[in-house]
């Protein structure tokens, strides 16, 4: 494995995005994370915050196809995968494709939608395909779906089920600027021009390498134990109905793969899974409470400090 194609494809990436969106490099490392490991993210973060823009711009970095879908009570499934539609000229059916069939899916304020609509994703997400009239059609790949929320208004919304969260390989929050990065943010043109002229930062080949590849990375058995020992104290504890589950695992052992080979090493350590441990398993517990983003995050890190750390 050529541990530099990732190093190399994470600075392209992160120095692309990062004109666009100031100040938030590890954030974006965390979306770069989940499409290299095929995930989806669920971005939860007040109006405002640059959450448009970041998918945009790593659309953009990736040279794949954007496509923007704005989440409301009347949205309904078709919406999302298309429909067969007759063509009074040819006397036929033809299947009118719905803004899922793109590379990057920004679904906006996806609470927002029906429970029938929300759930027209899953199979998009979890099987890259989809079926209308019992006819499946498989999605061109790269294929990320990036799904945002309001944490704070809660009227007229469905919330995300546990099942249908789950599904989301990390959730993340982008929050404010400092005060000297928003007056650079305020005072520079306008951001839709500085989008619009971020070009192709990796190839497609790369892309392709990364993606095929990073499951090449070592784990060894102490740091796979010590995910475990992660895990399985998410399932133990008496404050959390629900632990994690073993999709859950996967996503940590995948997430910690890709960091380690983005940090140049063709191994995992646990300050690898210690990184990605709050964003992959932060949204997989169900707790007595209703916890926001931030505080499950602080909630897995707690956890992850009360487990012994390998030191060999």
């Amino acid at each position: 494995m050529n541990v530099s194609a990732f190093t190399d494809y994470k600075k392209k990436i992160i120095d692309s995005c990062s004109t666009v969106i100031v100040g938030k490099d590890d954030i974006i490392e965390l979306v770069l994370t989940c499409f290299i490991c095929s995930g989806h993210v669920l971005l939860e973060d007040l109006p405002g915050t640059g959450k448009t823009m970041l998918l945009r711009s790593f659309a953009n970095a990736i040279g794949g196809e954007f496509k923007r879908i704005q989440f409301t009570p009347d949205l309904l499934p078709s919406d999302l995968t298309g429909i067969n539609f007759y063509n009074r000229k040819t006397c036929e059916f033809e299947f009118r494709k719905g803004p899922l069939f793109a590379n990057i899916v920004l679904a906006d304020e996806i609470n927002r939608a029906t429970p029938r609509t929300q759930s027209s994703l899953l199979e998009a997400m979890g099987e890259r395909q989809i079926t209308v009239d019992g006819v499946t059609m498989a999605l061109e790949e790269p294929f990320m779906v990036m799904a945002t929320q309001n944490p704070i208004e809660s009227y007229g919304t469905f919330p995300l089920p546990e099942a249908q969260t789950d599904r989301f390989f990390m959730r993340l929050s982008l929050g404010y600027m400092t005060k000297e990065q928003e007056a650079q943010v305020i005072s520079r043109p306008s951001t839709e021009k500085l989008v619009n002229a971020i070009h192709q930062a990796a190839t497609d080949e790369e892309t392709k390498y990364v993606r095929e590849h990073y499951q090449d990375v070592e784990v060894c058995g102490d740091v796979r134990n010590y995910m475990m020992e992660i895990i399985t104290k998410t399932r133990n504890r008496p404050d959390i109905l629900a632990g994690v589950s073993t999709r859950g695992g996967i996503a940590l052992y995948k997430a910690s793969q890709v960091t380690a080979a983005m940090n140049g090493r063709a191994f995992v350590l646990p300050e690898d899974v210690k990184r990605v441990a709050p964003h992959v398993l932060g949204h997989r517990i169900t707790l007595a409470g209703v916890l926001n983003a931030a505080e499950a995050e602080e909630k897995i890190r707690r956890l992850v400090d009360e487990v012994e750390v390998p030191m060999e």
